[in-house]
């Protein structure tokens, strides 16, 4: 370590250690294949819009909230290029 290196990370929207966010693992879908829930790395199961807050609120890694063209709020996975992190790809639980 050197005299100026940053002894914190990098801190994500709404102040939370970016290396200290959780990710989601698994999803469970409707039966029109909606998503309805999700399962954190840590293990935590959360009603869609219990992650909706969550990812707003900067604690998810990996996603954002963005609004539709109905003027709903809804979760998808960063663009990165890989579909097979994509939310659809996940496993399911449950």
């Amino acid at each position: 370590m050197q005299a100026g290196d940053n002894l914190f990370p990098q801190a994500a929207a709404g102040g939370v250690p970016a290396d200290n966010r959780e990710t989601f693992v698994a999803v469970q879908k409707n039966g029109d294949g909606d998503l309805t829930a999700f399962q954190t790395s840590s293990g935590r199961m959360l009603a869609y819009n219990e992650a909706l807050q969550e990812v707003q609120a900067g604690r998810i890694a990996g996603v954002n909230a963005f609004k539709g063209r109905d003027g709903e709020t809804y979760i998808r996975g960063d663009a990165d290029g890989d579909p097979s992190n994509n939310l659809d790809n996940l496993p399911t639980f449950g």
